[in-house]
């Protein structure tokens, strides 16, 4: 796998909350990079293969005006020149971040082999989506699967065309609700997914707090990812619910040394208590 299995990996979500503008983008890497958080990821469309027909001409009132809806996506979307500059940018960070895309379709799927990125994401939108999930295991890198409003009937599906491939991958625990209800996250479902699949399991979350993340690491996620943004009040449908610099802030070090507290279920005399028992004990 693409990282380091004995620390939990984050990533950062920019998703669309750049609002196709890279100096945003810019400074929400500059945050995570700042904070410790090891990757950056967007979101890649192709617009007129992934809005779905019924939506493509509603028209919505934003920032640039009144437009359809296929319109303001491919006004929010980065292009190839864009991309290199974001590549360049993560590259050149001392060290270097990662950063990553979620592909919504095959086109974006091409897209993504003009970057050496560490993994794909596949949206919860796209588990079922097989003939993209058959695609992808043939580009030789590790596939992260959100499993957002999907049965285990499905999941069972991709997990066993990912098997057949012998592909890398990990679970994504993920409630699709923006913001998710907190009786809704059911994060039990991550130890329930390990035991499962016996496989790496994440959580993509998308609740207002930090709790929620905190208790799918004690629970077992390896991978946590969360969406960012500058500002909660900024137009765009992802910013209420995502993380701003300070909360990024906060989880991460609240977050960061779960893993070394739990430890392994093994009870010896620890290295500190070697002294304080021979005090107490007499050896």
């Amino acid at each position: 796998m693409f990282f380091d299995k004995k620390k939990v990996y984050f990533i950062a979500e920019i998703g669309i909350n750049h609002n196709g503008d890279v100096n945003i983008a810019k400074k929400l890497i500059d945050a995570s990079f700042a904070i410790g958080w090891d990757c950056v990821k967007f979101q890649k469309r192709n617009p007129d293969v992934s809005v779905p027909d019924h939506q493509k001409n509603i028209v919505r009132n934003t920032p640039w005006g009144s437009m359809t809806y296929l319109e303001y996506k491919k006004k929010i979307e980065f292009n190839l020149e864009q991309y290199r500059e974001i590549d360049n940018y993560c590259n050149t960070k001392n060290p270097k971040i990662d950063w990553s895309l979620s592909v919504w379709d095959i086109d974006s799927a091409n897209f993504s082999k003009e970057f050496d990125l560490p993994f794909i994401k596949i949206p919860s939108a796209h588990l079922n989506n097989i003939p993209l999930l058959d695609y992808l295991t043939n580009f030789n890198k590790p596939i992260l699967l959100s499993t957002g409003m999907s049965t285990l009937d499905e999941i069972d599906e991709s997990v066993n065309l990912f098997e057949s491939k012998k592909v890398d991958y990990a679970l994504m625990h993920c409630n699709s609700s923006y913001p998710t209800p907190i009786d809704e996250l059911n994060l039990s479902l991550i130890p329930f997914l390990k035991n499962r699949y016996n496989c790496i399991v994440g959580y993509s979350g998308h609740e207002y707090n930090l709790e929620p993340t905190i208790v799918a690491i004690t629970l077992g996620a390896q991978i946590v990812e969360r969406h960012i943004t500058l500002d909660h009040n900024m137009w765009g449908t992802d910013h209420s619910s995502s993380l701003e610099i300070d909360g990024m802030d906060k989880l991460f070090n609240r977050a960061k040394d779960i893993k070394r507290m739990i430890g392994k279920p093994d009870k010896t005399v620890t290295k500190s208590e070697v002294e304080i028992r021979k005090k107490l004990r007499g050896n």
